[in-house]
């Protein structure tokens, strides 16, 4: 039995757009729930998150069990870090701070097994392979790993077309808060200088036939960023959404009740 079709990666490289929510909550329940809301992925996130793995492992538990495709930011591209996120079973992976191909190469490597990459062997043990339930994991899951790294800085765009040459990437993820602050222009995405790096970015990296990657909370930029070629798209985080369902409500009975 090989390793499990990703269909995430499968249907990104038929180039159809595919929706997902940031998971922060970190929480087995509350991922759970954002996966019967009927999005294509759900990512768990390590970087900001207070997720460690301890907490990673139920969520992919809880959301895989849903049917839905799971990706894990993880806080730093470390190898060991990258290891032991994929033996959980994710098959997809987001590199915060890349900006260079150096630094896209040695992610990619990480994430597969030799000779294609460093990924240490351990597959009769890990719940990636079933627990060697899927004899022929190790020989298969490098096709499967979907490779996604985060350009987010002035650097990384100056880069944006080696790192996108990067044999072993698949999805090159504009990450835009980041971005346009080290471009001077603080939490402010939508400034037209970074507008134009995020554009450029986009054009770069699907000229490379690459997947270009981005994230948004405004609904107005659902369709503008997909029509720009973002087609691995964030449409917002569930600790935004609660919180500001949250206070909404805190302050419609306040004001309903004097």
């Amino acid at each position: 039995m090989p390793a499990p079709v990703n269909t995430l990666k499968a249907a990104l490289l038929r180039g159809e757009t595919q929706v997902g929510l940031w998971l922060g909550l970190a929480g087995a329940v509350p991922s759970e729930v954002a996966a019967t809301a009927g999005f294509d992925w759900c990512l768990i996130d390590a970087e900001h998150g207070p997720n460690d793995v301890s907490t990673i492992l139920p969520q992919l538990q809880a959301v895989q069990g849903r049917g839905v495709q799971t990706v894990v930011r993880v806080p730093v591209s470390e190898d060991w870090m990258l290891k032991r996120v994929l033996d959980m079973g994710a098959q997809n992976v987001l590199v915060p701070m890349v900006n260079t191909a150096e630094d896209a190469a040695r992610v990619a490597r990480a994430c597969r097994y030799p000779p294609q990459g460093t990924r240490g062997m351990a597959p009769d043990m890990v719940r990636a392979s079933g627990y060697n339930s899927a004899p022929d994991y190790a020989a298969t899951a490098n096709d499967q790993i979907c490779v996604m790294v985060q350009v987010e800085s002035a650097e990384a765009i100056e880069n944006i077309d080696a790192i996108a040459a990067t044999e072993g990437v698949d999805v090159v993820f504009v990450g835009p808060a980041d971005l346009s602050s080290d471009m001077g222009f603080h939490m402010q995405p939508e400034a037209p200088q970074v507008l134009e790096a995020i554009n450029h970015a986009a054009q770069r990296i699907t000229a490379a036939g690459k997947i270009a990657g981005n994230i948004t909370g405004d609904p107005a930029q659902f369709g503008p960023l997909a029509r720009q070629g973002f087609t691995f798209l964030g449409v917002g985080c569930d600790v935004v959404i609660l919180a500001n369902a949250l206070r909404a409500l805190a302050k419609t009975a306040k004001e309903a009740t004097g």
